[in-house]
């Protein structure tokens, strides 16, 4: 293959930026719940269900998403959603009640939804450009976007500046800089295919979708679960300290981060395949030693090990979805992506269910099954320029296969 061109080089880096902005945005309204909790003066239960209502206005956005991806193109749909991510931002700063907030987290997951299926439709065709894999690093860029939002968000509160002027700021910024950064991406080649010899997958391409999605559930459940419960697995398991604590969720999502930068390479060399199989039983590994272990270095080791595990899989999983069709790239991605975030979303909550009858180590053993699972069932993946067995969505008025 040759090497990228000048523009696929300029698409790259636009779509870092947007990963970077995305994962900026989610962090900066993150690490200012607190605030906004307490100038709603709502209850932690309150809270809890508008949450959820976030949550599910996203995947409603990625559902909403694919479908325009395809029929607007991305250099359409992910600026716009920029946009609109950038005014959403405001909403929660500016919040008074809890109906108000209610509406504002709607729309601010509505608008997630639309720029995460967007932007990694984009990354799965910057990625066709050139000669190796480069997904798992604009997921990187996500976490370090979420990382400095942490940083700024600290020094912000730190000074004591009103929610409202630090979320619209940042409003303001991902605004401009998402309608400033559009003119570099690239618009997908609907007439790109695999070649003639190319091998067949082992499922037909319209049940590997769900298969595709099944598997990111699995591996996004463990990252749920990691996110929300690797400190309290500290605290209230090994007894640590609340700053101890933070040492176990600090150490997964810097192996995370630190594994997606590396992924790319490696996947050149063995293969998206084995990234997912050895990756999964890396995490179920990983997660084994640290529900087990009475120390805490070791423990930590065992969330290292996790992160690293969970690091390459998913942005696997959604380079395959984006390539399984260029026609309908969005919505086969839409439907990877949106599994993948219930998962992440389900997990913490499937866990927290479990510790009403087990020790919270013990219910550790259903994100530890599921990584296992999907190292089991990583041979349905597809190799890379694998020939569709059919139409995915069955595009064809006649619902035959198209040869």
């Amino acid at each position: 293959m040759t090497q990228p061109t000048q523009r696929a080089r300029a698409a790259r880096v636009a779509t870092w930026i947007y990963f970077t902005l995305n994962g900026f945005g989610v962090g900066l309204w993150v690490v200012h719940i607190p605030n906004v909790e307490r100038a709603t003066d709502i209850t932690h239960s309150t809270l809890g269900l508008l949450l959820l209502l976030l949550g599910g206005s996203a995947f409603i956005g990625m559902q909403v998403g694919g479908g325009l991806a395809d029929r607007l193109g991305q250099r359409k749909l992910v600026p716009a959603a920029g946009v609109l991510m950038g005014v959403a931002l405001f909403g929660p700063g500016l919040a008074d009640s809890w109906w108000t907030l209610g509406l504002s987290l709607m729309v601010l997951g509505f608008s997630n939804g639309l720029i995460d299926v967007g932007m990694n439709a984009q990354a799965v065709v910057v990625e066709r450009a050139y000669p190796r894999p480069i997904m798992a690093a604009f997921h990187a860029m996500w976490s370090i976007g979420g990382a400095g939002a942490a940083l700024v968000g600290a020094g912000l509160l730190g000074a004591g500046v009103p929610t409202e002027v630090s979320l619209g700021t940042a409003g303001v910024l991902i605004l401009i800089i998402s309608l400033v950064t559009a003119r570099f991406l690239l618009e997908p080649d609907h007439h790109a295919a695999p070649a003639e010899d190319a091998p067949k997958p082992k499922v037909k391409a319209g049940k590997l979708v769900w298969f595709l999605g099944a598997l990111a559930f699995a591996m996004m459940l463990a990252e749920g679960v990691a996110a929300d419960w690797a400190a309290l697995h500290f605290k209230d398991i090994l007894n640590t300290s609340a700053s101890t604590a933070a040492f176990a969720y600090g150490t997964f999502s810097v192996a995370m981060t630190v594994g997606r930068f590396a992924t790319d390479r490696v996947a050149a060399i063995v293969g998206p395949k084995a990234i997912l199989r050895w990756g999964a039983a890396l995490a179920a590994a990983g997660l084994s030693i640290a529900a087990a272990s009475p120390w805490v270095p070791l423990a930590l080791v065992g969330w290292m090990l996790c992160g690293l595990g969970l690091s390459g899989g998913v942005p696997q999983l959604f380079t395959a979805a984006g390539n399984l069709d260029a026609r309908s790239a969005g919505t086969l991605m839409a439907r990877v992506v949106g599994l993948g975030y219930v998962g992440i979303l389900a997990g913490p909550a499937l866990v927290g269910g479990l510790t009403h009858w087990m020790p919270l180590n013990v219910a550790f053993a259903l994100p530890v099954v599921l990584c296992a699972l999907a190292a089991v069932f990583a041979y349905v993946m597809p190799a890379p320029g694998t020939k569709p067995a059919q139409d995915p969505l069955q595009l064809s008025e006649s619902g035959r296969e198209e040869r």
